[in-house]
């Protein structure tokens, strides 16, 4: 791509959902956070191009933010396959060896029928290949930002993994001619 690209990567609203489920694509956003979303809506840059993964979390908070985002599943979270929907206790009791494996070594560990961190590295790559130059804001979710994190800063997938990204949390970083510049990680806007 030409030019410079910077880039806002917001974390979805938490999941209106049980805690501690692998939850699916169609888990609804818990909204409740009016200053939060609006101390994020402020910051945000104006007639930057907006994008989200498709599911509905991360378009329930891009709309929230006042976004009409294009949806991209190259920005999707990892696919955990047969374990969506599922609580991490059920499996870790459960799960047997696979669900095992996969957690001591989970960024090249795929999840029955799912996929690896590497892979999801491998499509937000993709995804960001089609991001032209300019500002853009992206609502994704926290293995995605991971993922982003691990290309911009040239890191393996383990390592990136070992990164905290909080809902409504903003990552910035740029991709420059001469490279990647991370702005923040993390950050708690208001």
């Amino acid at each position: 791509m030409e030019g410079e690209t910077f880039l806002w990567l917001i974390r979805h609203a938490p999941v209106d959902g049980a805690a501690g489920t692998i939850h699916a694509a169609d888990a609804p956003a818990d909204l409740g956070d009016h200053s939060q979303l609006e101390a994020l809506r402020r910051c945000l840059p104006r007639d930057a191009a907006s994008y989200a993964s498709p599911a509905r979390r991360t378009v329930e908070t891009a709309r929230a933010l006042g976004l009409e985002p294009e949806l991209v599943p190259a920005f999707g979270e990892q696919d955990f396959g047969d374990w969506t929907g599922r609580r991490h206790d059920e499996l870790a009791a459960t799960g047997g060896a696979a669900y095992t494996q996969f957690w001591s070594d989970p960024a090249r560990g795929r999840p029955p029928d799912g996929e690896s961190f590497e892979d999801q590295v491998a499509r937000v790559r993709q995804g960001f290949a089609e991001i032209g130059a300019g500002s853009a804001t992206l609502v994704v979710h926290s293995g995605t930002i991971r993922a982003a994190l691990c290309i911009a800063l040239d890191l393996t997938p383990q390592a990136a993994l070992r990164f905290v990204v909080d809902p409504l949390s903003l990552t910035r970083i740029d991709r420059l001619a001469t490279g990647w510049r991370v702005v923040s990680v993390n950050q708690q806007v208001g």
